[in-house]
């Protein structure tokens, strides 16, 4: 059977993979989206219901971007004609000078004022009587930031799909690739099913990325996990929280024994809200793609600190869910994005995007993939993305 021909193709129909391929349509070329599951599941980076939306970082760099990023997401609910990006504010406390994955509470607090956004320092007594927790230590400090907020993530996916078939992407769900060949003339990409042609691949495959990548020669060097969480019921529908989350030091050895959270879900009108423990189970020689069972023992912990810090809600979780994620091994690495090194031929033919809490850029990171796939650069490409 003769391969079938795109001028794009792109490897992963998450939120990012999906947003490449909108991107890369507008601009006139064919565009086929190859998934390996289906649109709009949970097995990896683009489950649950919502992310957290903030303009903080410990690094100005990524502050920049989150800034840059934010008309692109109002251009696409404009587009979709959605809401996707929710404001409820953001709360950062906790520990002032604990590093955690999510940086330290006093260096992004300087990074906003450095960029002139408006946020409020507080005290722990001053977060108890505004936002409701409890029972906080006496030391803790941190910050309010009215802007930060919710991205409802399944409408985000349902979104892009829309505006996907609207300009006439091909998405090929249930259909697993196998290999991804550049050559001097395109790539071929190699599924469970057939044989793909294209001008040039986006691989946009998160946690999955090693498998098209290692066999090239080029892994990425990835910390590949999965998060537990649950929702618990509010005690009244008065009770509601911003975004938060809480840096405090790890216990028995944990990796990171912070917690994070929302409010209610504001485009369901249910009356649960997600916390949870920022545990990192690690992800090792069961297949990553397979459906888990959330990790008791991090469910626990997320239960006994809402009992013990958020009055408001019934500390019994009433349903739970996992998430699988990658980081970049290197705590000084967000992301990679970028084409393949110099040392793989015919590398510039193949766009990779893995790793990192990258939700909150997906608009930006599939208009940076699709620069790269179709004009070889890209005038928002930092390099630190770059995968060598």
């Amino acid at each position: 059977m003769p391969a079938e021909h795109a001028d794009v193709i792109v490897v992963g129909g998450g939120a990012i993979g999906l947003a490449s391929a909108w991107e890369v349509s507008r601009r006139g070329r064919s565009v086929t989206v190859l998934e390996r599951f289906g649109t709009g599941h949970d097995w990896a980076s683009s489950a649950g219901l919502e992310r957290q939306w903030r303009l903080q970082y410990s690094e100005e760099q990524w502050s920049r971007l989150a800034l840059e990023t934010l008309p692109r997401w109002h251009a696409l609910e404009s587009a979709a004609d959605r809401r996707l990006l929710h404001r409820t504010g953001s709360l950062w406390f906790g520990r002032v000078g604990l590093a955690t994955s999510e940086g330290e509470l006093h260096t992004a607090a300087t990074v906003l004022g450095r960029l002139g956004v408006p946020y409020e320092w507080l005290s722990a007594a001053e977060i108890e009587s505004r936002f409701g927790f409890a029972r906080l230590p006496a030391d803790h400090e941190g910050f309010y930031q009215r802007d930060g907020g919710v991205i409802d993530v399944k409408g985000t996916v349902a979104a892009l799909s829309q505006l996907c078939a609207q300009a006439g992407v091909r998405v090929r769900e249930q259909e697993r690739v196998r290999a991804v060949e550049p050559d001097g003339e395109g790539v071929t990409v190699r599924t469970d099913s057939g044989t793909y042609r294209a001008g040039t691949v986006i691989v946009n495959t998160g946690a999955f990325a090693n498998e098209l990548l290692a066999p090239l020669g080029c892994p990425l060097d990835l910390h590949v996990f999965r998060m537990s969480s649950a929702y618990f019921a509010r005690r009244a529908a008065d009770v509601d929280l911003p975004t938060w989350y809480a840096f405090l030091a790890p216990q028995q050895g944990d990796g990171n024994g912070s917690f994070y959270g929302f409010g209610h879900n504001p485009w369901t009108g249910s009356d649960l809200v997600r916390a949870a423990s920022d545990a990192e189970r690690t992800v090792k020689d069961e297949d990553p793609g397979a459906p888990a069972v959330p990790d008791g023992g991090d469910l626990g912990s997320a239960a006994r600190w809402v009992r013990d810090h958020l009055p408001g809600l019934v500390p019994r979780g009433v349903r739970a869910g996992s998430c699988l994620a990658a980081l970049p091994t290197d705590p000084g690495r967000q992301f990679y994005l970028g084409t393949l090194p110099a040392s793989v031929p015919n590398g510039e033919r193949v766009v990779v995007q893995s790793a990192g809490w990258a939700f909150k850029f997906v608009p930006m990171f599939g208009r940076i993939c699709a620069d790269l796939a179709v004009d070889g650069r890209s005038a928002h490409h930092d390099p630190a993305l770059a995968l060598a």
